[in-house]
């Protein structure tokens, strides 16, 4: 990269930047890099502990060819995913998830994670999720993946910028050409001018509820994630995509929120209500380790009807090599301190009922794409489309072969709008210097009030006009905010992005009238319509959201 002063701060020139180091950037980083370009990865934090894997993962889904084994072919990966709701097209899974798993793998083996074998020597893999075969590899040393994705990036010759938030993607004749984003730490402004931008800040909103314990940082995923990637292509002009249907919740342990439920319920375990029933079959055919939806509403209905809670996770008939490596392996991999919260309380997965509650619910979505993972603003990609580690890894890998594909054929990038850029800034600090004393926490927090009671797991058509008249209201008031320090003043960035994908979340959803393919339900619509199979795009119009079924105007 090259980079020089400006009177706004500091601007740096290369050919791919990519917003977001999470697993998803780490492989947008990759792919454009083994294309011989310059590429520059941003994020608000640190590249070996930022994103959803920061802390640990302890599965990647792969799906292997392995000779002899059931479903484990891309055919399979493509009935099962390629679904007209998420606009995945066979080409997509095929070229962006399935041709990148393997040598992805392989990657961090290399460098040292390292994957479970079985005694023939073979992956050792499990089912989970309602997926027909066994994807998911299990891995033994889950909470240092981050460390290793981080040094395989920096070791590939990528320029990286630690704890620089971007607020902007920059566009010159509706062509993305870079960002605009300040260092959280020291407070510089920086200008990013690039060919072409990747997009791969995650697909989630983490901090839109909250779960029992009413703090937002104990929660499932990576708390830090605002569905920025979202805010921001929108704001750019992109369609974005799955915000009515991308709302999604699991199982925790009871008041200590962490991943780890495709472990458990794929080692077999029961999952028992208030009567001691085990209930789940009711709700999905593979009981236990069916669709994750399914076990949320599931865990909802029988709390409905009075049959708990409290629930429970039953693991005690669970042959105790498995118990043991899912509690002292598994777990601690995708989250490091599920060791000492275990020690503490007594949790013994063996011989003890594990109490569970349904965790908060997530908001979020991403921005549509075609086959080459481009949006519809030229330029722009994104490598957030695909779940789970192993789906945004690869996912983003080929988002930013692409985007490298494309700015090779280019000869500059587009020029910076240098008002817009000193307008930007301006806006970036203002809450240092506001004398109003409206806190970033005061903001999310009466923004989680209203989600949890409007936009809970049954919802009226009523109740969500009055959450979105609720929601604006929160956003006017953004105005008023105050931060004392840079840390104050990220998180205050932070709530607008919260209360954006809120917004939006609340739009799409008032906009699918049925129930059925998401975690929630509508009284007023309580049944599937087969017309609605299909995605929800929305483009920033003049008045607000315009909407469109089916796939996006994309190039």
């Amino acid at each position: 990269m090259n980079t020089s002063t400006h009177p706004l701060g500091t601007l740096i020139e290369t050919d791919v930047l990519v917003i977001g180091s999470g697993a998803s950037g780490c492989g947008a980083a990759l792919g454009a890099r083994e294309q011989g370009l310059r590429v520059l990865l941003m994020d608000k934090g640190k590249l070996e502990s930022s994103g959803c894997i920061g802390g640990g993962n302890d599965h990647y889904m792969a799906v292997l060819d392995e000779e002899g084994v059931a479903h484990d072919a891309a055919e399979d990966l493509i009935k099962f995913y390629a679904k007209p709701l998420n606009g995945w097209t066979p080409a997509m899974l095929r070229n962006g998830w399935y041709a990148h798993m393997k040598p992805m793998l392989e990657k961090l083996e290399a460098a040292g994670v390292e994957f479970g074998r079985t005694p023939d020597g073979r992956y050792h893999r499990t089912q989970g999720f309602g997926q027909p075969g066994t994807w998911w590899v299990h891995i033994a040393n889950g909470m240092t993946i981050k460390r290793v994705m981080a040094r395989i990036v920096r070791e590939s010759g990528v320029d990286v910028l630690d704890r620089v938030m971007a607020v902007k993607i920059l566009t010159d004749g509706g062509k993305a050409c870079g960002a605009l984003g300040w260092n959280v730490s020291t407070g510089e402004f920086h200008i990013i001018r690039a060919k072409t931008v990747v997009s791969a800040q995650g697909r989630s909103a983490t901090r839109g509820t909250d779960n029992s314990t009413h703090n937002p940082y104990n929660v499932w995923m990576y708390p830090y994630n605002t569905s920025a990637g979202v805010v921001l292509g929108y704001d750019a002009g992109a369609a974005v995509t799955e915000l009515d249907t991308y709302q999604r919740a699991t199982m925790l342990p009871k008041g200590y929120g962490c991943p780890g439920m495709n472990g458990i319920n794929s080692s077999g375990a029961h999952e028992i209500n208030a009567l001691g029933e085990r209930f789940m079959g009711k709700y999905d055919p593979m009981w236990e380790n069916g669709v994750r939806n399914n076990q949320i509403q599931g865990t909802f209905q029988e709390q409905l009807e009075g049959s708990g809670p409290p629930f429970y996770m039953d693991m005690r008939h669970v042959d105790e090599a498995v118990v043991r490596e899912l509690q002292d392996i598994l777990m601690p991999g995708d989250k490091a301190t599920f060791g000492d919260w275990a020690e503490c309380t007594g949790t013994d997965f063996q011989h003890k009922l594990l109490e569970v509650e349904i965790g908060e619910l997530i908001f979020g979505g991403t921005i549509a794409v075609n086959d080459q993972f481009e949006t519809s603003v030229p330029g722009l990609f994104c490598g957030s489309i695909f779940l789970y580690c192993s789906g945004a890894m690869c996912g983003g890998f080929e988002a930013g072969r692409q985007a490298a594909l494309k700015a090779s054929g280019m000869s500059a990038a587009g020029a910076v709008d240098e008002a817009l850029a000193a307008r930007v800034r301006d806006e970036i600090f203002a809450p240092l210097g506001n004398e109003e004393t409206l806190s970033y926490k005061e903001l999310e927090e009466a923004a989680r009030n209203v989600m949890n009671y409007y936009m809970g797991f049954r919802r009226s058509m009523t109740g969500m006009a009055r959450a979105l008249e609720k929601i604006r209201f929160l956003s006017d008031q953004a105005s008023r905010l105050h931060a004392d320090t840079l840390r104050d003043l990220m998180r205050c960035h932070e709530a607008k992005d919260v209360l954006t994908i809120c917004e939006l979340a609340i739009q799409a959803t008032m906009e699918r009238k049925e129930s059925g393919r998401c975690v929630y339900r509508l009284t007023d619509y309580p049944e599937i319509n087969p017309e609605m199979a299909k995605p929800l795009l929305l483009m920033r119009g003049e008045n607000g959201p315009v909407y469109q079924w089916g796939k996006a105007p994309l190039l």
